[in-house]
């Protein structure tokens, strides 16, 4: 595998499920998290395309951080809704980033959208709509 572009590092928040699914690569610009990742073996179908699922995992990533860690602290949240559409393909060797756009972080939902590119070429939007979780059990929903 080779180095990411400049301006990439390790993702460091990670988990059982990305230590599989990765390495995944990260960026801030301004307030925008950008995701990336090398298009792998594990990664492909049969027909040495990237699999589906496999920008599904990534959408909900980098969707669910960038509304998460979009105001100056961090907002704990689960997702509620995932729409992917595709709209070209990634192969073997692909440099592939996810850039997001946070719409809204509030106190019970928040809004992202998410654009998967290969060079220039887009290839996959992502939207997602998240709820809020209150971790602290003293305090009413509201």
């Amino acid at each position: 595998m080779t180095q990411p572009p400049n301006g990439f590092e390790s993702l460091v928040r990670t988990s059982p499920y990305l230590e599989l699914l990765g390495p995944l690569f990260n960026s801030r610009r301004g307030k925008e998290l950008v995701l990336g990742f090398f298009a792998q073996e594990k990664h492909c179908n049969a027909r040495g395309l990237v699999h589906g699922g496999v920008f599904s995992s990534v959408a909900d990533v980098a969707l669910g951080y960038s509304a998460a860690l979009s105001g100056e602290d961090s907002v704990p949240m689960v997702t509620a809704s995932l729409n992917v559409d595709y709209a070209g393909s990634a192969k073997l060797g692909d440099w592939i980033e996810v850039h997001t756009d946070v719409q809204h972080v509030g106190r019970r939902m928040a809004y992202a959208n998410a654009y998967f590119s290969v060079k220039e070429r887009r290839i996959v939007r992502a939207s997602a709509v998240f709820s809020v979780t209150n971790t602290d059990s003293s305090k009413k929903p509201d």
